[in-house]
Order: C-alpha cells, then structure tokens, then sequence
C-alpha cells in the first residue's frame, strides 16, 4: 500500500518515458485495440507483478493465443493512472490491479465490469478464495468485480536469534507495550542493530497503513460513526504519540522516509530486530536466496483495547466496465489468480515466491507449509481481520487501514505529511492531528 496522488492527464507512453524504459516493457508490446487476441494490464511494480510479466508469454500465451501487453508502473504512479482511466471509462485498458480499497466505490460508479464468468467456472473454485476477500471484493449489488492475485493481513516479524540471545519470549499474541519493551531491550543487540522498524514516509498507504492499526487498537478513530472527525482526539492522539516516540527512540535510521521496502531491506540486512508491516513480506523473508531465511518468528499484530489490530489487504484484478474484450479478460484473471499458476510460480521460483494469502488450499499444500513457516500467523491474522468492525466503536465506513471512502486517499496523505515531520523531529504530534482534525472535519461534513 502507498498513497495515491493526483496526476495531470499523460498519454501512456509518455508517462512511462518519464518513470523508466522498463516500466512499459510488455509480452508481446504494442497496443491491443486492433487486436482481438491481445489485451492491455495496467498493474503495480511488485515483485510478484514482475514473477508474472516474466511468466505470461511461454505459459498463458502459449495456451490461450491470447497477448498480454502489461504496462508496470511504481504504486503511486499507477493508483494515479488507473484512477485517470477508469473515471473517464476510455477502455485503453482492459485489465488493472486494484484493492479492496478502490474496488467497492470503483464498482458502485459502474466503472468495473462483474467477473460472474470467473467466479462460476468450477475450474477457478471460487469456494478455494478465503472469505474475507470475497466479500471485501463484492459489490453493493452483490455481483463480484475482483478476483486477489495476493492477499495479506499484518503481523510482527522479529529475529528469533536474536531474541533467544538475549533470553527474551515473544508472545504469541503481544500487546505494543511488550513489543515497546522488547524494541527497547533488543535495540543495539548486535553493532549496528535497531529495536524495530515501522514505516515513516508519507503517504495513507504508507506511514497511516500500519499507523491506522495502532489508532484503531488504541480505542480511536479517523470518524465516529455519524461521521464526526476524531483525529485529535485523545486515543488517536495517544496512538500517533506512542507510534512516533517508539520509532523515534528504537526505531531505523531514515525513518520519515521509510516505507515496506526500505524496511524490508532493513530486515533483510539485519539492521533491525523486529518488524510490523505486512504478511507479503514474510515470502521474501524465507526465500532461498535471503540472508535471514529460518531466522524469523511471526506474531500477531500487536494490540491494546482489541482482540487484533491485524489489516486486511489484496491487490486484484479487475476488468474495466468499457472494454471490448471482456473474454480474454475474464481469461487472463482467471488464470493469474488460478492454483495452477501459483503452482507455476512454484516450479520455477520456489514455494516462498508463490502470491499466497488467497487459497485455501494453498495453506494446507504441505510444500507450502514447508517452505512458508509464517503460513499459519500469516492465515490466523487474514481470517480474523474485521474491517466492519476494527476498533472499540461503531464505523461509518468499512476498512482496517483505511476509511472506505474516496476521500481518504488525499486526507490520510496530507495528515501522514504531518506525523512524518513528527518522527523526523522537525514538527509535533499536537500540530499533525490539529491540521488533521480541521482537513477530516471537511470530510466528515459531506457524509452528513
């Protein structure tokens, strides 16, 4: 997750000249309007994205005759762009990856086409997707416009090496008083060594994507359920306080700008201790090549008033309502969400790469459990992840980490900005949750 910025209007091909040569690089190339056996994917950088731009060609190409020209951009630039597409419906992509946060609001304005084709094909076993996303990727009208191509909740990651140097037990289930504790007691463990990492950059997917979990267990809330903001109020307050001091005190050099990826690498280079961010990382964590593979030990998402603070995440495929090639869409979907193609990733980059957190019987393959020893926290934290019901208090809109709602994305980025110039010392608590408060007030007015 990452925050989602607005963009002047570009052509394609000159927004991926001015992020990178590679951005655009596709199976196949070239535009797919005239082509009826090709399709254009607009989708995000990740790494798994990549597994399947590098796998398409030799594997669903070949099957199917059907092109896939893929068109990859960095998270902010390609939330901009979908957003840019989708809203005026111009059909120049057929497939996007998107998340339980765009999909419901995306659908109620008729701009995703439903995947009925998908979801009723005894071979693609919708029964096998774990609930909660099904339901997260269904719209008002009870017709489904999402399929996950991963899925994810948030746990703690920490060095069980490290931990059992120092003669210290982390709890199965910790509150994030002990894991403010233990940071305290494992930072500087080893030269160069921190407690924790946490996100700091800006950003409502970024620092506000674990921080929100914090508010949350720690009683507050961005709304209370008629819509009144709350983001001064005392617990989020406390919440944003007690975030900011513990990375501030233990937490990686750079903080205020660091996101997933540069606590990954933080992880990865065992320059921290412990970890609270997404499920998806664990895969990275334990691949074969990882410097820290067998090291790590997965909890579940800190807490303090709540049973679990965990978030509940998927990035998706979805079909635009005005495309002409609503076939080899349902197919393309159909297959990168399929068992048969995480069993592909399988066979050629190991169990540890495969996009999991979405099967069922992913969790119970045995290979899977061999090579994921994170699978039953990663599990336990996505099936009781509740984003109707995440805090102390009613909700006026669904969502863990985020407020379902359009609005967010610009009010979580602008109040983030905030809390990242408290952690980097150069601003204060109280004057992020003040500006906040004001900029969620105006929010909150036009859902009254």
């Amino acid at each position: 997750m990452r925050a989602k910025i607005r963009v002047a209007s570009l052509a394609a091909g000159a927004l991926c000249v001015a992020l990178s040569a590679s951005a655009c690089a596709g199976a196949g190339g070239g535009n797919s309007a005239g082509d009826p056996n090709s399709i254009n994917v607009l989708m995000v950088n990740n790494p798994q994205m990549e597994d399947l731009q590098r796998l398409t060609a030799d594997n669903f190409t070949k099957e199917t005759g059907i092109r896939v020209n893929f068109t990859v951009l960095p998270e902010n630039d390609v939330r901009a762009k979908i957003s840019q597409e989708f809203s005026s419906q111009a059909g120049q992509y057929d497939v996007a990856s998107l998340s339980n946060y765009e999909i419901p609001f995306y659908s109620a304005n008729g701009w995703l086409a439903p995947l009925d084709n998908v979801a009723k094909d005894p071979e693609f076993n919708q029964a096998d997707i774990l609930p909660a996303y099904t339901a997260s990727l269904t719209g008002k009208d009870g017709k489904l416009y999402g399929e996950p191509f991963y899925g994810e909740s948030s746990f703690l990651m920490y060095r069980k090496d490290i931990f059992a140097a120092k003669g210290l037990t982390m709890p199965e289930k910790p509150t994030w008083d002990q894991v403010a504790d233990l940071a305290a007691k494992v930072d500087g463990a080893v030269p160069g060594m921190k407690g924790i990492c946490l996100r700091g950059e800006p950003g409502w997917g970024q620092v506000f994507a674990p921080l929100t979990t914090v508010v949350n267990t720690f009683g507050g809330t961005w709304f209370d359920k008629d819509w009144n903001a709350k983001v001064n109020a005392p617990e989020f307050t406390a919440a944003v306080d007690f975030y900011t001091k513990l990375v501030r005190d233990h937490g990686e050099a750079g903080a205020a700008q660091a996101g997933f990826t540069e606590c990954l690498t933080n992880m990865s280079q065992s320059k921290v201790a412990m970890w609270y961010d997404a499920t998806s990382a664990a895969g990275a964590l334990e691949a074969n090549d990882s410097p820290v593979r067998g090291k790590i030990g997965y909890a579940q998402a800190p807490v303090k008033e709540t049973k679990s603070s965990g978030w509940l995440w998927t990035w998706s495929w979805a079909a635009q309502a005005a495309s002409k090639k609503q076939d080899a869409a349902d197919k393309f979907i159909a297959w990168a969400s399929s068992k048969k193609y995480e069993e592909l990733v399988a066979s050629k980059f190991g169990w540890s790469k495969v996009p999991s957190g979405k099967r069922i019987s992913t969790y119970e393959n045995a290979d899977f459990q061999k090579a994921a020893p994170f699978f039953k926290a990663e599990r336990f934290a996505i099936e009781n992840a509740d984003p109707k019901n995440p805090g102390v208090q009613p909700r006026p809109a669904v969502g863990i980490q985020f407020v379902g709602i359009p609005e967010f994305a610009a009010l979580g980025t602008r109040v983030s900005q905030g809390v990242s110039s408290a952690i980097a010392g150069q601003g204060s608590v109280a004057d992020a949750v003040a500006k906040g408060q004001e900029a969620a007030q105006k929010v909150g007015d036009k859902y009254k």
